[in-house]
């Protein structure tokens, strides 16, 4: 054992050994014998007090308060009757408020298939409700125009007036509009061109069918780039109009609707040029968020194709 353990180890308990003289001891002995009942008895008990009653515990209740309808406000129900989706969405409290609302299905008064809203999600599982829907009024825009319609919604042809004229003072060229508003009976001819030349399957990665269009909802736009002269669509991707698109769309309220690697869930080929308003304060979100879908945005299914 070492030192140390040594000097730690539990001993015993210490045996004194007191040396008396045998008088003194018989007389201690004798004294103890005369008070024999009085030390050897058990001392009278002290009496306790009864144990108080405990205390009952409080009933806990969870009070459960129902989340705030942001449709009941004042403010909401005036904006979209007015017809006024920006104020609607800052009505709640901006642009993320709004998408965290419609996400957890907490915006009853928010529809994503109303077709007259900028909102509006439209796919190959979402048609345009109805299949035929023509917006209320459409103007041409002031941009270069190509071959195709160059009408859209008033508020898009204003936006995207704005945009043009920041990216022509800004360094960024010119932009031309090669397509915008199709109506019904024109997406019937477009997609129909499609299938004569691709077949069926090559026309669904790069073109809706009618009733599935964005373009139907007059809220997309297809741009190119210009400058003496306009380019093709296919020649849009990795221009400096389209490297200005992707860093400042969102301040007009454009986003890029098809990005490339979302093929499974948009359900098309990657669009750099097809431009979609979905207004200021959700482009903004959409942007700062890192979104690449409307899907995702607003936590719908994918739509790779339109199902059975």
């Amino acid at each position: 054992m070492s030192a140390t353990h040594s000097r730690h180890a539990s001993r015993g308990p210490l045996a004194v050994k007191v040396a008396l003289p045998i008088g003194v001891l018989f007389t201690a002995i004798a004294s103890l014998g005369a008070l024999g009942g009085v030390i050897a008895a058990d001392p009278a008990p002290i009496p306790l007090p009864a144990p108080a009653a405990a205390m009952a515990l409080p009933d806990v209740r969870m009070a459960q308060t129902p989340a705030a309808d942001p449709c009941a406000d004042a403010a909401v129900r005036s904006a979209l009757t007015a017809g006024d989706d920006e104020a609607t969405v800052h009505a709640f409290g901006g642009g993320e408020q709004f998408r965290a609302a419609v996400v957890a299905g907490n915006a009853p008064c928010i529809s994503l298939e109303d077709p007259h809203r900028d909102w509006v999600v439209v796919n190959k599982l979402r048609p345009l409700q109805p299949a035929d829907f023509a917006p209320a009024s459409v103007v041409a825009s002031d941009l270069r125009g190509l071959s195709g319609s160059v009408s859209m919604r008033p508020e898009v042809a204003d936006a995207l007036s704005r945009m043009g004229a920041a990216m022509v003072a800004e360094g960024g060229g010119a932009l031309g509009v090669n397509n915008a508003y199709r109506s019904y009976g024109l997406q019937q001819v477009t997609y129909s061109r499609f299938v004569r030349s691709e077949g069926v399957e090559g026309a669904d990665a790069g073109s809706a069918r009618p009733g599935h269009s964005e373009h139907q909802s007059g809220l997309a736009v297809d741009v190119v780039a210009c400058s003496s002269g306009c380019g093709s669509l296919g020649q849009f991707g990795a221009t400096a109009q389209s490297d200005w698109i992707v860093r400042h769309a969102h301040e007009y309220g454009f986003i890029v609707r098809y990005e490339k690697d979302a093929e499974g869930v948009t359900g098309y080929m990657p669009e750099p040029w097809h431009l979609r308003y979905i207004g200021v304060e959700l482009a903004t979100v959409y942007h700062e968020g890192g979104f690449r879908t409307l899907e995702e945005f607003f936590g719908l299914p994918p739509a790779p194709d339109y199902g059975h």
